[in-house]
């Protein structure tokens, strides 16, 4: 068991602005995440785990380029998983690293990387357990720019049809195993 808040303050200075912009962020997608979590008992799902990675998913923010939220790093924003994988990875959480790095968009395929030529690590990185699905679907209802502000299924269907069909394919099948609605209806 760990205490993501003393994680978070390793790298962000405690009262800032883009510190609470990353806690309140983390605890909307902690809550939305194990709100669903506690709706399916039959997932099975790692509820201390969940609240921990939820937190910790954005970690590698600060490393990036986005004077929005207060990030002046010179990393792209697409980046942030990466980044915030290795630092977890380094104080020796590897399965909380997996989250930040498979929670960006619904998931990268090292296809999509390659294809893109994007700035990331040669590797696959989509979510693969149901704990970072979760997480990864959680995340899409809340944005850092519109704290408090949960997206509409529509809207968010909408910014994933922008990256492909298959984000938005991936956020469907998401929606129905987390939502209970049945394939036949996306």
């Amino acid at each position: 068991m760990i205490n993501p808040y003393h994680v978070i303050e390793k790298y962000y200075a405690k009262g800032s602005e883009l510190y609470k912009i990353l806690v309140i962020h983390s605890e909307q997608v902690k809550e939305k995440a194990l709100e669903i979590a506690n709706r399916l008992p039959d997932l099975n799902l790692d509820y201390q785990f969940i609240a921990e990675a939820s937190m910790l998913h954005d970690i590698g923010i600060y490393q990036c380029n986005a004077p929005r939220i207060y990030c002046n790093g010179t990393h792209q924003y697409i980046e942030h998983g990466y980044l915030g994988a290795n630092l977890l990875r380094d104080l020796g959480l590897p399965k909380h690293a997996l989250v930040c790095e498979r929670h960006t968009g619904m998931g990268i395929s090292l296809e999509v990387i390659n294809v893109r030529q994007l700035p990331l690590p040669q590797r696959d990185m989509q979510p693969v357990s149901l704990e970072e699905k979760l997480i990864c679907y959680a995340d899409k209802f809340y944005s850092k720019t519109h704290l408090g502000k949960m997206h509409s299924i529509d809207h968010i269907r909408l910014q994933m049809s922008r990256f492909g069909d298959k984000d938005l394919l991936k956020f469907n099948i998401l929606h129905a195993l987390f939502e209970g609605q049945s394939h036949k209806n996306l």
